[in-house]
């Protein structure tokens, strides 16, 4: 049996992750934060954008509670859009846009209990309950969190989950140390490999 403990276990770990992707956006500069970092363009508002879209549909019209702003159609994220800001939109614009999404959702799993029916016409299993649709977004912003995590390192090495823990001036020789070890190890078994 599902319960109310694992509706606010849930919840809370949603709620502390959410946080640690807007922290990853603190203290970095325009250009940084929106700059493709990776082959695929991942950057980091456009991985905010991309979760505030995300929860507000499978808060909202999966459970029939839609969200109250325009969102793009489900099938317009074939050309990525959703994953990075054009030069109009604004990283307050969309810090806040996830806020709301943020007091949508919230809003949506205090009301509803945590068997509640929803619809996902996309998945595979499209009849749900809000449990699988709450593991489901604290699974994606985590996945996304992850990345988060390793774009900040290589812009300022600044890494974990909020700023009491972060490693903004790490000691450069012990990093540079780890390294060498890790990268002679990875040769190491490379040339064991032949």
């Amino acid at each position: 049996m599902i319960d109310e403990f694992a509706k606010e276990y849930l919840h809370s770990d949603l709620r502390h992750i959410r946080g640690t992707m807007l922290w990853k956006l603190d203290g970095v500069s325009e250009y940084d934060v929106r700059r493709p970092l990776t082959a695929t363009g991942t950057n980091l508002l456009g991985l905010v954008k991309h979760l505030s879209i995300t929860e507000a549909r499978y808060f909202g019209a999966v459970f029939d509670r839609p969200f109250p702003e325009p969102l793009p159609r489900w099938d317009a994220d074939d050309d990525g859009t959703d994953m990075w800001a054009n030069e109009h939109e604004t990283r307050e614009e969309i810090i806040q846009r996830y806020r709301r999404v943020w007091e949508h959702s919230d809003a949506t799993i205090e009301a509803l209990a945590i068997d509640a029916p929803g619809h996902v016409p996309w998945w595979p299993r499209p009849n749900v309950k809000l449990f699988n649709i709450l593991v489901h977004v604290l699974s994606e912003t985590s996945r996304h969190a992850g990345h988060a995590d390793i774009l900040r390192e290589q812009l300022d090495g600044a890494t974990g989950a909020a700023a009491e823990y972060a490693h903004l001036e790490p000691d450069r020789a012990t990093w540079a140390a780890r390294c060498a070890a890790i990268e002679a190890a990875a040769r190491a078994a490379a040339g064991a490999q032949h």
